[in-house]
């Protein structure tokens, strides 16, 4: 099968968590949407369809795709599959000849033939899509599409039981007698090459809990299902509890509930982490700390790129883009959304819910202090600590990315950290 993977225009709408990836390279359950179809479907080929912003890097980051080819799309029938899209596990069988599969009104897969391929060298590609779908027949698609970030975490732990059910499991290996796993051990999840200290307590009665290769728990460490802790991740007397997914060698301590920590997120210090994004290479200083419910137990209105949006939900936290840093007792409000390479340096009090893409909260103001060759230099640093690299590609996108978003910062002098009532 040959499946390419495409964004809408709605990726933008899941800022600051896709500044610097596409919607499906995002985390949801223990995969991305890439990962999860590649364990769906018998892929033998596979393209992507991304903002022109992206190209450059994805195609650095993953050269065996066919990044926005066109012609490509000419070889053979392709299937088509919305990023956005978390399916059902039986979806992607035997789907039907000549149909669209839809969810509301908005595509989630569909097959393209080689005669139609001109369409997609259109300007308005997704336009396109659209046209073809009227020769289809529709059906329901089934599963979900993401629309905001909070959609992620909300998700995240019936996600993480399907991928759990979907993922296969050999035998529990032998484990120290003074680790306690509690709950069935058919839910218990633990590669051989996985290191569990005494007394650590897996509690898998609240739902599945995974453990990768290379991960090291270290002793006095709680995890409650559902969970997913990710190859070489590092839990340093931690309570990690349920609904929450570790990336990728992430360093973490402290208490989690229900977040995503996509990868390669320091969090090595206490302090609570709940119903949140944080994206790579992010450190969060001893002590940040983030409420993720109001007092009055109010739905959570939160300013994804300046304006408030009311989630419907009460338990919303922060999202966190990629490369910011925090600094020592940082405390994020209900609702908050941090850009990307931010420097968060505490102020004694509440910071403010929006910060734009590498601004500075400077003594208990937004500001546009922080030189941007500075805050590049510290990520090459951060990175090479973890044998990756900050490549030029990856350094253009942020630069571009740094002038995009420069008339937010210029409007920053004087703005108030504290959130007003109508901020809250």
């Amino acid at each position: 099968m040959r499946m390419a993977l495409f964004e809408d225009r709605i990726a933008d709408d899941l800022r600051p968590l896709t500044w610097l990836r596409p919607v499906f390279e995002l985390l949801c359950g223990q995969f991305s949407a890439r990962e999860r179809m590649f364990r769906l479907a018998p892929i033998t080929a596979w393209g992507a369809w991304v903002r022109e912003l992206l190209v450059e890097t994805y195609r650095e980051e993953h050269p065996e795709a066919h990044v926005n080819q066109a012609g490509w799309f000419r070889e053979a029938p392709t299937l088509l599959l919305n990023g956005r899209w978390l399916p059902d596990a039986s979806t992607l069988v035997d789907l039907p000849a000549n149909t669209v599969g839809v969810i509301d009104g908005t595509i989630a897969w569909i097959t393209l033939d080689p005669t139609e391929t001109p369409l997609l060298e259109l300007d308005q590609w997704e336009d396109a899509l659209y046209r073809l779908a009227r020769s289809r027949t529709r059906v329901e698609a089934g599963g979900k599409l993401l629309a905001r970030p909070w959609d992620l975490v909300n998700l995240n732990p019936e996600q993480l039981v399907a991928d759990f059910h979907l993922s296969k499991h050999a035998a529990l290996p032998a484990v120290d007698s003074r680790v306690a796993l509690l709950g069935p051990p058919e839910r218990i999840s633990i590669d051989p090459a996985a290191r569990l200290e005494p007394f650590v307590v897996i509690d898998a009665r609240g739902g599945p809990v995974s453990i990768a290769a290379g991960a090291v728990i270290q002793s006095f460490t709680r995890i409650e299902g559902p969970c997913h802790v990710g190859r070489q991740a590092q839990l340093f007397r931690a309570n990690v509890r349920g609904g929450t997914t570790i990336g990728p060698v992430c360093r973490v301590g402290g208490e989690i509930e229900a977040s995503i920590l996509h990868g390669y997120v320091n969090k090595y210090h206490d302090g609570f982490l709940g119903h949140s994004y944080v994206c790579p290479w992010v450190n969060l200083g001893a002590l940040t700390t983030n409420s993720d419910l109001k007092n009055d137990y109010s739905a959570v209105r939160i300013p994804l790129e300046g304006t408030p949006l009311d989630t419907g939900l009460t338990k919303v936290g922060c999202f966190i883009g990629d490369h910011t840093k925090t600094g020592l007792g940082s405390l994020f409000n209900t609702g908050s959304s941090i850009g990307v390479m931010c420097m968060v340096l505490p102020a004694g009090e509440l910071l403010p819910k929006y910060v734009p893409p590498f601004a500075s909260v400077w003594h208990g103001e937004l500001a546009n202090v922080f030189p941007l060759d500075r805050s590049l230099a510290a990520a090459e640093i951060a990175m090479e600590r973890r044998g990756c690299e900050l490549t030029p590609a990856a350094q253009r996108l942020l630069r571009t990315i740094h002038a995009m978003t420069q008339a937010e910062r210029d409007a920053l002098a004087g703005r108030p950290t504290v959130p007003t009532k109508q901020q809250a």
